[in-house]
């Protein structure tokens, strides 16, 4: 039964949200919900990233407090340079940083806290050679960047999840 049904409850949901959208309760309606409710909960199986286990729940408090800061930082430092493109262009571009991390969660993490923050992008990561592309949209110095992102973001991530 577990075969056929690996998250009933989601399936069930997925069915009620189907129905809802169609605003529909005919046959046919509760069918094709029900095909798509069975067949996304199959695609979900194999998304199930691997347990992790946290090292350090303390960290994970000065690690947020960052984040939050540095994205509002980096809302007014986008904000000044809109403002300033007018008499000068931004001087985007790309940096290559070297990342050791090899949790995927802690990987994703990282991805989702770059993405985030306004005025940086996470473009590729490459995991053979552990080399992450970011843009930047006001670049200065890749070497800062490259050096700020290990030491408070890499660094934190390694010490919570490895």
């Amino acid at each position: 039964m577990r075969y056929w049904f690996p998250y009933p409850l989601l399936s069930l949901a997925l069915l009620v949200l189907w129905l809802l959208i169609n605003q529909s309760f005919a046959p046919g309606q509760i069918i094709l919900g029900s095909i798509l409710g069975i067949s996304s909960a199959w695609v979900t199986v194999n998304l199930q990233p691997d347990k992790t286990r946290l090292k350090t729940v303390v960290r994970i408090f000065s690690l947020a407090g960052h984040v939050i800061i540095d994205i509002f930082r980096s809302n007014i430092a986008v904000m000044l340079v809109i403002l300033r493109t007018r008499t000068q262009p931004a001087n985007s571009g790309f940096v290559r940083i070297d990342i050791s991390l090899k949790d995927e969660n802690a990987l994703a993490l990282l991805a989702c806290i770059l993405t985030a923050t306004p005025g940086t992008a996470w473009v590729e990561f490459d995991r053979q050679t552990g080399v992450l592309l970011l843009h930047i949209l006001d670049l200065e110095n890749s070497d800062d960047w490259a050096a700020l992102i290990k030491s408070r973001y890499e660094t934190p991530l390694k010490e919570i999840f490895e």
